[in-house]
């Protein structure tokens, strides 16, 4: 089964993550997804095979060299986004495409590179699309299928020479949890790389700096025929709020390096607000200003309104750049396995966030490779077959230069 194959079989299991259940996995479609795989690696041949409670699953392809060389893992996650519905997904191959608008379905849901035109950089190639009712899921099951169709190559190619191979497939990345159960120790992996970037060549080893900021708002609510004086409304003290923050430091207005405030969530009565935010910035003491930023706004309305606003902020994760940097060779090897994939390598940062942000922290340096879809998290997402096959390649040339290496 090549990678194409695999992908359709795997986004045909609904495994949307939940951030509500306060469960691992978050949903059950992600643990019969994983001993799906399970079975499939065992079949494969692979060793030291484990799926864990929580949903990670574990394997090796082992050494097939007489040294010692450095064992690298290979990560994707089992989940997609809880942004749209990943039930009953319905791939479709668009062959040879021509530059022009794909319909995806005969209610007018059409990827049209006017809007998209990224498109036009596949001209020619074959697109994986939706059907216009579900996302794809190639965030991340492009990922998966990448890595087990690699593995599965380096089994039937034992001319090829490389060491130790750890695979990891881990739930709930889209909801900010993959790596909080990730046992490092036990994946035994010198370094890593999360399969889970976006289109051909990207290379990330820079993230956003994270955190989740919950503003609540006290009001006071009496008959408003009778109010003056005596009412205070918290929705509108939580608009103040808004206002406030720097209107061009939002995720719209924003791109490479420049952080910002989003607005994620809101609720309100006369009675009590809440505001919901996420902070994100690469720079770290950028990111620390932007949290003392929010704290200064909230004492600013406290003065105005005695006791009106209390705000919570929790960090989510750092930049892995800090981790990365000091071992650059794990750079440079996905660089020169992409070149001699006939590849252009693209470090960029990444506006978000990843397992390997996480996992980095955690003692195991793990920067982001690309998986080859585009518009992730919705119904106009796609993936070119030829990013996918030459992701596949890019994992093989990773263990072959690993083992020239030593």
């Amino acid at each position: 089964m090549n990678v194409v194959d695999r992908f359709l079989q795997y986004v045909k299991f609904d495994t949307q993550s939940d951030e509500l259940t306060n469960l691992t996995p978050s949903t059950p479609g992600q643990m019969v997804f994983a001993r799906h795989l399970e079975k499939e690696l065992k079949a494969l041949g692979l060793s030291d095979i484990s799926l864990d409670e929580n949903g990670y699953l574990m394997a090796t392809l082992p050494s097939n060299i007489d040294r010692k060389v450095p064992t690298v893992g290979f990560i994707a996650h089992l989940d997609t986004s809880p942004d749209m519905s990943g039930k009953n997904v319905t791939p479709r191959i668009v062959e040879n495409y021509d530059g022009g608008i794909v319909p995806l379905n005969d209610e007018g849901i059409r990827l049209d590179p006017a809007e998209f035109p990224e498109m036009l950089n596949y001209k020619g190639q074959a697109l994986i699309v939706t059907d216009g009712n579900t996302l794809l899921g190639a965030d991340d099951k492009a990922g998966v299928a990448e890595i087990i169709a690699a593995a599965d190559f380096l089994l039937q190619h034992k001319d090829i020479p490389h060491g130790d191979i750890r695979i990891a497939f881990n739930p709930d990345e889209e909801i900010g949890l993959g790596a909080n159960k990730f046992d490092v120790e036990r994946f035994a992996a010198d370094w890593g790389y999360t399969m889970d970037g976006g289109e051909i060549g990207e290379l990330e080893f820079e993230n956003f700096n994270a955190a989740v900021a919950r503003v609540t708002f006290k009001g006071r609510n009496v008959h408003p025929g009778y109010a003056k004086h005596k009412m205070v409304n918290s929705m509108r003290i939580a608009n103040q709020f808004i206002t406030m923050l720097p209107r061009s430091e939002t995720p719209e207005h924003t791109e490479g390096y420049e952080g910002f405030y989003h607005l994620t969530a809101m609720s309100g009565t006369v009675e009590e607000s809440t505001l919901t935010y996420i902070i994100r910035d690469h720079d770290r003491d950028r990111f620390e200003r932007r949290k003392k930023e929010m704290e200064h706004l909230a004492r600013k309305i406290n003065n105005e309104y005695p006791d009106c606003v209390t705000i919570d902020i929790k960090d989510q994760y750092y930049n892995m750049r800090e981790k990365v940097e000091p071992q650059m060779h794990i750079i440079e090897i996905a660089e020169e396995a992409m070149r001699r994939a006939d590849i252009v390598p693209k470090v960029v940062p990444i506006r978000g966030g990843t397992d390997g942000a996480q996992l980095s922290f955690k003692g195991l340096p793990c920067p982001n490779i690309f998986a080859g879809g585009l518009n992730f998290h919705g119904r106009y997402e796609f993936v070119p077959i030829p990013s996918m096959e030459k992701a596949v390649a890019t994992i093989v040339e990773i263990a072959k230069i690993v083992a020239e290496r030593g």
